[in-house]
């Protein structure tokens, strides 16, 4: 459980990052940057995704939806990344 929530910490961040890529008045430059931005936090949770998944499969999808991310426009992937992390984040499964 701490290395997915390890991992949730840098998903935090990066939906930060995508959420402040969406509001209004950014040039193209700064929203593309902020994505990117976005997408680079995105990616270092993998480690600890991977390593909450080796321990335990269950966090196999939080691992397979950061992954995602290089396929997927990362706004898509909101939804199925708070959600995972708030299990993570939670003290029960059931949420």
């Amino acid at each position: 459980m701490a290395d997915a929530r390890a991992s949730c910490r840098s998903v935090h961040r990066a939906l930060v990052l995508e959420r402040r890529s969406e509001e209004p008045g950014l040039s193209v430059a700064q929203r593309a940057k902020l994505q990117a931005n976005a997408m680079s936090e995105l990616l270092k949770a993998t480690p600890a995704a991977a390593a909450a998944t080796s321990i335990d499969g269950s966090w196999n999808a939080l691992m397979t939806t950061i992954n995602e991310a290089e396929r997927v426009p990362l706004v898509d992937l909101v939804p199925s990344l708070t959600r995972l992390c708030q299990v993570a984040n939670s003290s029960t499964p059931y949420l």
